[in-house]
């Protein structure tokens, strides 16, 4: 399979519609060929990778997503930035864009990441910007989550997903991938956890099938993939006995996954609090695929570096 470069016209991904759906079909198709298929777009060229929060999976899948690319992945922690404390944002964001070709983030504010593209789109220069996390989105995950699931049930149109737990920046990205791609998306949450009604009016607009329920059980019934992600994100420990005792009930374990079809899989961004969110047998049985959904977080940002930087799949 030959790939060629399209004419580079920067691009940034903040979230998952920042692609037409189109695209994100051509990313996937991006992340599903061999490395060395896609060439070394970044020879010779670095890659920035700011982190206010730690991340294992981020940081080791983005790292070497630009290795395989041919380029330089350069670790920098906020600290050694201070975004707004030593420099603005955006004056962080113009001086990396001297030395890098692409400026990936993992931030507390989504806010960061709009300044950071204002001000690199503002003095005109060619350094897509990359959201590693936000506290609205986690779009990088969205596209290994659809990674797996065409992987494993070898199409995305008309599978179902319930997703049960908080509607946090993983459901919001997950949820318009999912409508996106033609896969229906139910949520199971407690009432104030659920997400506000614009939210769903905006994919309910966009066509998707889209379901918000209290009950768990009603939400895996007939899914094809039972997914959840942790009930207290990083910044919400304040919160964390609420939350404990808010979704006392919704923890994906052995008698949820019962009510579901024999060929749901389970899924799980990771980090897992066993026992909370997920019980330690579903995370390690059968019907778990975390760590391949973990593994194609690599291919997949491998995948939309080099879309970002103008690979394209040759033209039928």
């Amino acid at each position: 399979m030959a790939l060629h470069e399209g004419l580079l016209v920067t691009r940034h991904f903040l979230d998952v519609d920042d692609l037409s759906e189109e695209e994100l079909e051509e990313v996937l198709a991006l992340s599903a060929v061999a490395p060395v298929v896609l060439g070394s777009v970044l020879a010779g060229r670095g890659a920035a990778l700011v982190f206010e929060k730690p991340s294992a999976r981020t940081r080791s899948s983005t790292e070497l997503a630009v290795t395989a690319l041919g380029g330089h992945p350069v670790y920098i922690q906020g600290g050694e930035v201070g975004f707004d404390s030593r420099e603005t944002v955006e004056d962080v964001a113009r001086t990396l864009a001297c030395y890098h070709s692409v400026l990936c983030a993992r931030v507390f504010l989504h806010g960061t990441l709009r300044r950071m593209t204002a001000a690199l789109d503002a003095q005109g220069a060619s350094v897509p910007v990359v959201n590693l996390l936000s506290d609205i989105a986690h779009p990088c995950q969205a596209l290994a989550d659809l990674l797996t699931m065409q992987e494993l049930f070898g199409r995305l149109e008309g599978l179902t997903v319930a997703y049960v737990g908080d509607a946090n920046n993983m459901w919001s990205s997950l949820s318009k991938a999912c409508v996106m791609s033609g896969v229906e998306i139910r949520l199971a949450a407690p009432s104030e956890y659920q997400p506000p009604p614009s939210q769903v009016d905006a994919l309910l607009e966009r066509g998707g099938k889209v379901t918000v329920t209290s009950d768990p059980e009603s939400a895996v019934s007939g899914a094809d993939v039972i997914y959840t992600d942790v009930w207290t994100s990083m910044g919400q420990e304040e919160e964390a006995q609420a939350r404990r005792k808010a979704f006392a009930g919704y923890t994906v374990d052995d008698a949820l996954v019962a009510k579901a079809p024999d060929k749901a899989v389970v899924l799980h961004c990771l980090p897992a609090h066993r026992g909370e969110e997920i019980s330690a047998s579903v995370l390690d049985g059968p019907r778990s695929q975390v760590w391949k959904d973990a593994e194609n977080r690599l291919h997949a940002m491998r995948g939309l570096l080099a879309f970002l930087l103008g690979v394209r799949s040759p033209v039928e």
